[in-house]
């Protein structure tokens, strides 16, 4: 009798690993080539995580920023999974060269930490690293030249805030992120945004009316969705193995209009 709730303890503790590993495995059985490559800027070493398609032609770039817990197995996932749809993904470590104890996300001893750190970034640092990343996009052999960016949470507001800054992207994918306070700003966007959010997430969601109202004021093109039951993060949380079912609707709807607008720059 005894050997039941230990069997139980065994079998709820391997399913949380398994649920907790499903990036890494992910990544181990993807047959496409990932690779690191490390950017100098002024002191520091920017390292970006690159995934390629298997194609034979010429593709846009999607550079993909990340949470606020710095670049995880699952940012890596998921750009992973943009190369799986045809597409070149290069992801940055926005964390990287914060210390001399901390090169990256991964020298932190733990989530919490790296998001406490991301939170010290300079946002002129964050802005110079994305034009640096930007630049190499461009460069790329089999890239064919365009570049949009994406980017999730914290990275889905500097993904935002990024489009304020630079000309030369094609399109910005902002995931449960806010818009900038600043009014005037938004003058300087010159491609459209599109904005995925969840039902759920109301502190992000209470700002859209305004950055509807900013977007219209300037002649900009802001495209929405918000999907139905899903919370904030329901990106990463529709693709765990015990996903809620409507994260994973949220998470699957969002990936073929992903795809959707993705293909408009081939």
């Amino acid at each position: 009798m005894k050997t039941i709730p230990v069997l139980i303890c065994f079998l709820f503790l391997f399913q949380t690993a398994l649920a907790q590993d499903f990036a890494v495995q992910q990544l181990e059985n993807s047959p496409r080539h990932h690779e690191w490559i490390e950017l100098g800027i002024n002191d520091r070493t920017l390292y970006n995580f690159v995934a390629y398609p298997e194609v034979s032609e010429n593709v846009p770039v999607v550079i993909v920023i990340h949470e606020n817990r710095g670049l995880t197995d699952w940012v890596r996932s998921f750009s992973d999974q943009i190369a799986e749809a045809g597409y070149i993904a290069i992801a940055p470590d926005l964390l990287s060269g914060f210390d001399e104890d901390h090169a990256r996300t991964s020298d932190f001893e733990n989530s919490d930490a790296a998001r406490d750190a991301l939170y010290r970034l300079d946002p002129d640092q964050i802005i110079n690293d994305l034009i640096a990343v930007q630049n190499y996009s461009g460069m790329l052999s089999s890239s064919n030249g365009k570049v949009i960016v994406a980017g999730f949470c914290w990275g889905g507001s500097q993904t935002f805030r990024f489009a304020t800054y630079t000309e030369g992207i094609e399109a910005s994918l902002v995931f449960y992120g806010s818009a900038p306070d600043e009014e005037e700003v938004y003058q300087y966007i010159n491609a459209p945004i599109y904005g995925f959010y969840g039902e759920n997430d109301q502190r992000i969601n209470a700002t859209i009316p305004a950055t509807e109202e900013r977007m219209d004021q300037f002649d900009k093109i802001f495209n929405y969705e918000i999907y139905d039951g899903a919370g904030h993060a329901y990106m990463r949380s529709g693709d765990s193995p015990d996903a809620s079912p409507e994260n994973k609707e949220a998470r699957d709807k969002s990936w073929e209009r992903l795809k959707e607008i993705l293909n408009q720059y081939k």
